[in-house]
């Protein structure tokens, strides 16, 4: 029977199957729907079975999610669908003239044309009529034998090539390339600068925009939000929500899965698992498939096992002859129930204990940093206190990783930086496998730097980071990106910090690991910085957002999705003006201002709405911790009765971590009530 949680496997027809062959079949039905076919797939690597006599089918408009551990064999499936690499058996059918447009994880690219001209290198077709027309409209301008067969030959071939630039849309290729651009981050300023002036990253939305705009019946996405920051990535949203073809794609994003996809592929043990769910539907359906599966096979196994005792109590017994037959082809008809195994291999740990710090952990006044291209940073002022929990977000170049590197002491800067008392940071770079000597094993890689206790630990420690057996014995030189990042994590461990500094921790990161690393920075009792454009990682990790723009930082109180919310609410007004200042000179101004200022109240009494909730939350906690300082001021006024607790610090120590605590939701109550005052006027 077919589990409702997956799409049935393709099965020929009885007759056809068997008097044509299921192949050619198959290529007859996908010439005339526009889908591919996967049939049987088997890949060996190092040994092991990296699929398992795989199918399935992409149909036209499918939005499919790959899923599954770092090394389940995802990047290797999209590369044999797009014909880059060839199965050990089975094969890929496609319609005749199948467009597929295929973004690697990875790709080194080289070219000195301007951004607006490497984006046009992915209409050749246009480009070429472009010349040809301007050619043709060069030489009709300069002839005067305006009766002339060859004059009026010019002019048909101007035509025909017009036309034919009209059918293949080339009048909107640059209204579509500008569009696509900007929404991937680019500003029109940049549009003529030289691809080699920019970083890697920046290069490789170049490619994502050239695949989106050349419009493929399906396109094969490998982890593409690893280029983008968050605004780019809810655009390709966006984008990919209305494409015209089908999408496939890998990716640890799971808000960025979630709100693409709507089917899910695993990929676990050589085997493939398809749900017709996004990631978060899957993970639920996955689970009650396991447990439907594995109750199934228990009570076979029990019913098979009173068969057994039947047949083993009376084999001997003449009279029972006939019965013990029965049970015996019994046995031998029971189809029996596999369970499938999943992987639950992941990474374990917890940072060590922050060492005691100041309240103050960080100022920075008037800090400013140059490079020779531009001003990265501009005047920034603010303040780290200790516990305090703070994302990084802003476009790819916007200064997030400078100021992590700044107050790494990495980089020089003007203005001024002061560190509280006993602040020891812990830092984790984007790059961070670049710091790793190659030539040094795993092993010795920890062993190197370890010290005291922690050496004996060390085998304990990389098995906690999936590094067990001979795995420790690796040169860092042939890990996968992945095990460098593990490996760079576990380094954190052995130095304990009470100042964590991590841009883009979870590059590399499959999902289980990700979820892993959140729950150890959520029970770290130090404070954190983190630069990522991950939502689903940042939701509920921080309490403050520094966004960077345009050289300026500008402070957000709450966790991610608050300041996206209050980003939204600042684009719609932005938009509104926009659209007024328009409409103005157009005269529509009547009609339309009524919609826009019924939209702008309905907007604005749903944020009212929002920051009365929060301000009525904040007010509550305000409460909580008045009433714990109480308790503590009580205790520190009777010593007699908690003569341990003082004389060990504890007790002023909560006393401390409280007033800053409420000092905090202080001001934060300050700023709702402000900010609700301005909505209210």
């Amino acid at each position: 029977m077919v589990s409702p949680f997956f799409a049935p496997s393709p099965i020929p027809p009885p007759c056809l199957g068997r008097d044509l062959g299921w192949g050619f079949v198959t290529h007859l039905f996908l010439s005339l729907q526009s889908m591919i076919s996967i049939n049987n797939l088997s890949v060996q690597f190092g040994g092991e079975s990296l699929f398992d006599h795989i199918s399935f089918i992409i149909n036209d408009k499918d939005r499919i999610g790959l899923v599954g551990k770092n090394g389940a064999g995802k990047s290797t499936l999209l590369k044999i669908i797009k014909g880059l690499q060839k199965a050990d058996e089975g094969d890929v059918i496609q319609p005749e003239n199948y467009s597929i447009g295929y973004l690697p994880q990875e790709m080194e690219i080289r070219s000195d044309r301007t951004v607006l001209e490497e984006t046009m290198n992915a209409f050749s077709e246009v480009v070429q009529l472009e010349h040809t027309i301007a050619g043709y409209e060069k030489m009709i301008g300069e002839r005067l034998d305006y009766e002339s067969d060859g004059y009026h030959k010019l002019i048909r071939k101007h035509a025909d090539a017009l036309d034919r630039y009209h059918l293949i849309g080339g009048q909107a290729v640059h209204v579509n390339i500008e569009k696509v651009l900007l929404g991937l981050g680019f500003e029109r300023e940049e549009f003529e600068r030289s691809m080699n002036t920019f970083s890697s990253g920046w290069q490789m939305r170049v490619e994502i925009a050239k695949i989106l705009l050349q419009q493929h019946d399906v396109i094969l996405l490998d982890e593409p939000t690893n280029h983008l920051d968050i605004e780019s990535i809810q655009w390709l949203e966006e984008f990919l929500e209305n494409y015209k073809g089908a999408v496939v794609l890998v990716s640890h994003d799971r808000a960025f899965l979630d709100n693409v996809t709507r089917r899910s592929i695993e990929i676990s043990m050589g085997k493939i698992y398809d749900y017709k769910a996004n990631y978060s539907e899957y993970v639920l359906l996955r689970e009650e498939r396991m447990e439907s599966q594995l109750a199934t096979h228990n009570n076979q196994q029990r019913q098979i096992k009173q068969i057994e005792r039947f047949v083993e109590r009376f084999r001997s017994k003449a009279t029972k002859a006939k019965q013990v037959q029965s049970r015996i082809k019994l046995l031998e008809k029971i189809d029996l129930v596999e369970v499938d195994l999943v992987d639950e291999s992941g990474i374990r740990f917890r940072f060590p204990p922050a060492p005691h710090s100041g309240k103050i952990i960080l100022e920075g006044i008037n800090l400013c940093k140059d490079y020779p291209q531009k001003r990265v940073l501009t005047d920034l002022n603010f303040t780290i206190v200790k516990n305090d929990r703070i994302a990084f977000v802003g476009k790819n170049g916007e200064g997030k990783t400078t100021l992590s590197k700044v107050i790494n002491r990495q980089v020089d800067f003007s203005g001024e930086l002061k560190y509280g008392h006993n602040v020891v940071i812990g830092y984790y770079a984007q790059n961070q496998s670049d710091y790793l000597d190659p030539e040094k094993t795993v092993f010795t890689t920890i062993d190197d730097i370890a010290v005291g206790d922690i050496r004996t630990r060390i085998k304990a420690i990389l098995g906690g980071f999936l590094f067990s057996g001979d795995d420790v014995e690796k040169k860092v030189k042939v890990l996968s990106g992945g095990e460098k990042s593990r490996l760079s994590l576990a380094k954190l461990l052995l130095t304990p910090a009470n100042l964590l500094i991590l841009d883009e921790p979870t590059n590399h990161l499959d999902m289980r690991s990700k979820d892993v690393l959140k729950s150890a920075l959520l029970q770290y009792n130090g404070t954190l910085l983190i630069v990522s454009h991950d939502r689903d990682f940042l939701q509920g990790l921080t309490n403050r957002v520094f966004e960077f723009r345009h050289g300026a930082m500008k402070e957000y109180i709450g966790d991610i999705y608050d300041f996206l919310e209050q980003r939204r609410i600042q684009s719609l007004k932005e938009l509104e003006a926009s659209q007024r200042s328009n409409l103005v000179s157009v005269g529509n101004e009547p009609v339309s201002k009524n919609k826009i200022d019924w939209e702008r109240r309905k907007e604005n009494d749903k944020e009212i709405r929002k920051v009365k909730n929060q301000i009525g939350k904040s007010e509550s906690e305000i409460e909580r911790l008045e009433a714990e300082l109480k308790i503590r001021e009580g205790m520190l006024g009777t010593p007699d009765q908690y003569q341990k607790q003082i004389q060990n610090g504890s007790l002023y120590k909560e006393y401390e971590d409280l007033k800053i605590q409420l000092e905090r939701e202080m001001k934060r109550w300050e700023e709702l009530n402000y900010e609700l005052e301005i909505m209210e006027n």
